[in-house]
């Protein structure tokens, strides 16, 4: 496998489990020829392709992210994973120096803007994560690329190395899998939950919070992520949401993801059920409701079995517990419960705050003309103390 390109595709063709930036539906694909043409066209469907995705990042610049690993090799033996020791797969590699050059070389072209770069742990995880970092410095130090680096920590990595990524990337993050060890040794037994995982990132907060943010890429340091699988080990809504919150409120995560569980073939969990797209996206709307609408753990609308229930969003789940028969007043509330009232986000709860200043909010019409979904939003609140008169939101989800 000496073409780069066709090292490039087998590295990245199945990178799409591992959701790291938000995306757009669309891809662009990446074919040998495009480096040597000043303007690749964008193709469809190519089987020789190499995925770049259009990503939105953590500001809401959008640039065309590459996704991929240093080495598909990979010792470890994780039940759930398409790179898993011993499953019979076509394997590649780059060494730093020669995918670095591969890389500035798409972006020169205009083909990549940034990168989502992860590996396999060949060679145990201290080797593989010092060859991440040294792509990294190659691309920062010796050929002067200054966009986004998302740069993967591997399970197991030393302190410092740690500590260098967050001084090479925009973007760190170590991939939990699961919420707990005992959920993790459903997955990957012989992956060790705190020493491997945690570890790595409570060094992030440590770094955050004790160093100089001007060590950091740019003058700052990286946000945070990590991944659960979900669906994988049995675990429940509540389980993985307990975990989220720890994340966000104690080591400060900019973001958890969940990557529901697709059985792979030729691996030890192939013939167990895949999880329902609807349970990811509740995961995801609970999880912004613990990181961005001040709610608790305790307050989301689990079911008796620790699940979510996947008829309803669980904003609006809780609002129709608890707010039809005590509905807020939208002139008096503060912004805490602003953002309790299904439709009415951030940016919506502090127009409100703003308008308030001004005038009272006596009808519908005034939240329509602030951009909030009117009818989303009236069968939980006052206005001067009175039930809006409003058409019902049939199709609440």
């Amino acid at each position: 496998m000496d073409d780069p390109i066709i090292r490039l595709k087998a590295l990245s063709e199945q990178m799409s489990f591992e959701p790291a930036e938000d995306f757009s539906t669309s891809t662009y694909n990446l074919h040998s020829t495009h480096l040597d043409t000043p303007y690749p066209d964008k193709t469809e469907n190519c089987p020789d392709a190499v995925f770049v995705h259009p990503a939105i990042l953590p500001n809401g610049q959008k640039v065309k992210l590459l996704k991929t690993l240093l080495t598909s090799a990979c010792e470890r033996d994780c039940y759930y994973c398409p790179f898993r020791a011993g499953r019979d797969i076509r394997r590649a590699s780059f060494q730093p120096e020669e995918f670095a050059r591969l890389f500035m070389m798409s972006t020169q072209k205009g083909i990549t803007e940034g990168i989502f770069l992860s590996s396999g742990v060949a060679g145990g995880s201290v080797r593989t994560q010092d060859n991440l970092l040294a792509t990294a410095e190659i691309l920062r130090y010796k050929l002067g690329f200054r966009g986004y680096i998302h740069l993967k920590v591997m399970p197991g990595a030393e302190y410092a190395q740690v500590e260098r990524a967050m001084q090479l990337a925009d973007r760190v993050s170590v991939n939990l899998e699961a919420p707990n060890t005992e959920r993790l040794a459903l997955l990957a037994p012989h992956k060790q939950f705190f020493e491997e995982l945690l570890q790595p990132i409570m060094w992030m907060e440590e770094i955050r919070r004790t160093q100089p943010a001007s060590r950091g890429w740019k003058g700052r340091w990286p946000s945070s992520v990590t991944q659960f699988v979900a669906g994988g080990s049995g675990e429940s809504d509540l389980e993985l949401l307990s975990a989220t919150h720890f994340l966000y409120n104690r080591l400060g995560l900019k973001r958890t993801y969940y990557s529901r569980f697709n059985p792979i073939p030729g691996t030890p969990m192939e013939n167990q059920a895949p999880t329902a797209p609807i349970r990811e996206l509740r995961l995801y709307q609970a999880s912004f409701l613990l990181r961005d609408y001040g709610f608790d753990v305790e307050e989301l609308p689990f079911e008796a079995n620790g699940r979510l229930p996947v008829q309803k969003d669980p904003k609006l789940a809780w609002a129709q517990k608890y707010l039809v028969e005590q509905p807020i007043e939208i002139n008096r509330a503060d912004r805490h419960m602003l953002l309790r009232i299904p439709g009415i986000g951030p940016k919506g709860a502090d127009t409100i705050l703003l308008v308030r200043c001004q005038t009272r909010i006596n009808n519908l019409s005034c939240l329509r003309k602030m951009g909030i979904p009117a009818e989303k939003a009236a069968p939980f609140l006052l206005l001067d103390g009175r039930r809006a008169a409003y058409q019902p939101f049939l199709f609440q989800a």
